[in-house]
């Protein structure tokens, strides 16, 4: 049963594939966006240019620390915020070249896929339906270091965010969604592994036709801190 309604990825072999720049044990290809640095680097900590987000209204801005803790299901993660914007996160990432999700999925994927630079767009599906939904589909839908899902119960209409970056609005039509998405995707002065891999995993680690499910309940005593990180 295929559980999103637009792009569908075909996973690349998995004994073909290189590391990524994470550590994790999950193989995968770092591949470049056009004029943002090579694949896979990884930002200067020392370096401090401006915000790219600077000027436009209504982003929420933290910063976390890099080598974020890797925990798998059904381990959960603490989070600060949420839909989250950073922090520890699962070993695998949900596929993010434009993969548009028509049900909720485990939280923790997403945002190891905005570590590799990803701008992961979510919605409340009480509020964001018909017309309004295709709309930010088509905003998405194919396009590389982007990926959608529903977020029950968030705040707003639309929330999106990337590595320490999230702007909520109201309306699927707001103007700042364009000038977030093109300032944060890929942007190697804010994700940890600007250019890693986005692609499909394959079923063993991320089932994109039976995701992993999400989890509305708040996470227990047991839950990983949304600031660890690895060794820590």
């Amino acid at each position: 049963m295929v559980l999103f309604s637009r792009t569908r990825l075909v996973p690349t072999a998995l004994g073909a594939l290189l590391l990524t720049a994470c550590g994790t044990a999950v193989p995968g290809t770092p591949v470049g966006l056009p004029g943002q640095g090579g694949p896979g680097q990884t930002r200067d900590s020392d370096a401090a240019p401006s915000d790219p987000t600077d000027g436009i209204e209504g982003v929420l801005r933290i910063d976390y620390a890099h080598g974020s803790m890797h925990v798998d299901a059904p381990q959960r993660v603490a989070y600060d915020h949420l839909p989250p914007l950073g922090g520890a996160h699962d070993s695998f990432w949900a596929p993010c070249m434009g993969s548009v999700f028509t049900v909720p999925v485990r939280t923790e994927h997403f945002v190891h896929s905005m570590e590799h630079g990803a701008v992961w767009i979510t919605y409340d599906p009480e509020r964001v339906e018909g017309a309004d939904l295709d709309a930010l589909a088509d905003r998405v839908d194919g396009k590389p270091y982007l990926v959608m899902s529903p977020f029950p119960g968030q705040e707003t209409a639309v929330s999106v965010q990337s590595w320490g970056r999230q702007l909520r609005v109201d309306s699927v039509d707001d103007e700042r969604i364009d000038r977030f998405v093109a300032a944060v995707r890929g942007n190697p002065d804010l994700a940890p592994e600007p250019g890693a891999s986005c692609d499909g995993l394959g079923p063993d680690h991320f089932d994109e036709d039976n995701p992993p499910p999400f989890v509305a309940e708040p996470p227990g005593p047991d839950a990983v801190p949304v600031t660890a990180v690895q060794g820590g």
